[in-house]
């Protein structure tokens, strides 16, 4: 069995641990390779190395640091065929899906790359007469990143890597231990880009020992993906150690489709949204309020354009719904569909049933329910699969509160012709990231990842200026150079040039 090691101090390691996590190929539902659950020793010293880099990396001036993710993005354009593979093989995302995966990592390098730009302060001459004040954007330290499952790629080498590097700071990530070889992988390509030792560190470890990054004295912030429950208790104790911290948290992203929507192509927004990445991630459409003018259409065609979906194996190109992560999730997921029916929903498309279900890997086809209630667990949870719930409504205004009584608000979403209802959504949606006829309103990574509600905690999101600002502090320096005769006066004003 093939066994991971772990990366610290520009070497990899092979861990004393005596614990380790199986990695699954979703696609035949064997175990690939082992993970290590990293010791508390490994994770301490994981960030001690981190430590012992930061002083030189931040002196590092911006533009040679730069230099090194923009070889950082040639390898992985080199690489990314071989990359796709592997997160294709580990996560169970199509071949389509994985290469978009690595291709929002380099996205983020290439952001990441403008570092001497972002950074730039301010300056004003005269705050007050012959003083003048400039502002310096600076590094923290060491930062922890701690990662899920469902983006291999984009997550930690997009979201949180490149841009904590490129401001100067240095980076102890800890991988999902379901799919950590995309990130492994590129993090060799940091290494063969020159990036000094200890800059870049990488465990794989279980929550226990993942509790060191939150109360560490030499971890300055945390950046997080993944559930609700798990991003408050970071947020909180972290901030309570006083540490920056941003979590991105859970969803339950609504589109409201209104009668005037073009359905044919809303339809395909809509499946694109609910079923691409098999539904495990925190952008899916996993609820659609409709008008109930069309609402027996709109299930009809749904159901329709769902069931032609081709479920299969993610290696095969022509694969459009791929597996699960692992047999655990598929469990949960599947008991989310016992209890939608408990619930009295209307099943009209069980991708249990699915043939490819029924076999090895951890398959599940589209599921679709209808005449959800508000209020109910499969209508307000997040499920993370390839299950669609739909909600009707008699008119805009009722499936707007529909949508914002729900307690997370990542993204929303409205199918209509109406500039009128459009501009009233975006206006009064509680959602962070809003589309108007796009069924996956993320950004892209020039604007900020922003979630709102229970989607996220902290004050700065990832990407964008916001993810600049939260990998850097900022330090004003405000001078005054003495003329003459002011360098014989005796006596300073209380307020010194600050008014």
């Amino acid at each position: 069995m093939k066994k991971l090691q772990y990366f610290s101090d520009g070497i990899w390691k092979d861990s004393k641990t005596q614990k380790w996590m199986d990695i699954y190929n979703p696609n035949t539902g064997e175990v690939q390779a082992q993970t290590p659950c990293c010791t508390s020793d490994e994770v301490n010293e994981a960030i001690a190395s981190a430590k012992q880099a930061y002083p030189s990396w931040k002196n590092t001036p911006v533009m040679k640091r730069v230099q090194v993710l923009y070889k950082v993005r040639e390898l992985l354009i080199k690489n990314l065929d071989e990359l796709t593979r592997i997160c294709a093989t580990e996560h169970g995302k199509t071949l389509e899906e994985s290469r978009g995966d690595v291709l929002k990592a380099i996205e983020g390098t290439e952001i990441a790359c403008s570092a001497p730009i972002l950074m730039q302060g301010e300056s004003l001459m005269d705050t007050s007469s012959g003083y003048d004040t400039v502002l310096y954007r600076e590094p923290l330290g060491v930062f922890a990143g701690i990662v899920p499952f469902n983006f291999p790629a984009m997550i930690p080498m997009g979201w949180m890597t490149p841009m904590c590097l490129a401001t100067g700071n240095t980076m102890v990530l800890k991988l999902a231990s379901m799919s950590p070889m995309t990130a492994m992988a590129m993090t060799k390509i940091y290494d063969e880009a020159g990036l000094p030792k200890g800059v870049l560190n990488v465990v794989t470890c279980s929550r226990v020992e993942a509790e060191i990054f939150l109360n560490h004295p030499d971890v300055k912030g945390i950046s997080f993906v993944g559930s609700t429950g798990v991003g408050k208790h970071i947020f909180s104790a972290g901030a309570a150690h006083g540490k920056r911290v941003q979590a991105l948290c859970e969803a339950k992203n609504h589109a409201l489709v209104l009668s005037d929507a073009p359905l044919k192509r809303t339809i395909a927004g809509i499946i694109n949204s609910c079923f691409g990445c098999a539904g495990e991630r925190c952008m899916a459409l996993p609820v659609v309020v409709v008008e109930e003018s069309i609402a027996d259409e709109f299930a009809k065609m749904l159901v329709e354009a769902s069931k032609a979906l081709k479920v299969g194996p993610s290696t095969d190109p022509t694969t459009q719904l791929g597996p699960v992560v692992t047999k655990e999730h598929k469990d949960s997921i599947i008991k989310c569909i016992e209890a939608g029916v408990k619930e009295g929903a209307t099943l009209l498309l069980d991708g249990r049933e699915h043939e490819m279900a029924k076999g090895d890997g951890f398959y599940l086809g589209a599921t679709v329910f209808d005449n959800v209630k508000s209020g109910s667990d499969i209508g307000e949870k997040e499920i993370f699969g390839p299950v669609v719930c739909i909600k009707r409504v008699k008119n805009f205004e009722e499936g707007l509160k529909v949508m914002n009584d729900n307690e997370f608000a990542n993204g929303s979403v409205i199918y209509t012709a109406s500039g009128y209802y459009s501009r009233e959504f975006a206006k009064h949606t509680d959602g962070g990231m809003v589309g108007i006829n796009v069924g996956i309103p993320v950004p892209i990574g020039i604007f900020p990842f922003s979630g709102h509600k229970n989607s996220f905690f902290g004050d700065l999101h990832a990407l964008g200026k916001d993810g600049m600002r939260f990998f850097t502090e900022s330090k004003c320096v405000t001078t005054h150079w003495f003329t003459e005769e002011e360098g014989r006066q005796t006596k300073v004003n209380t307020w010194d040039g600050t008014i």
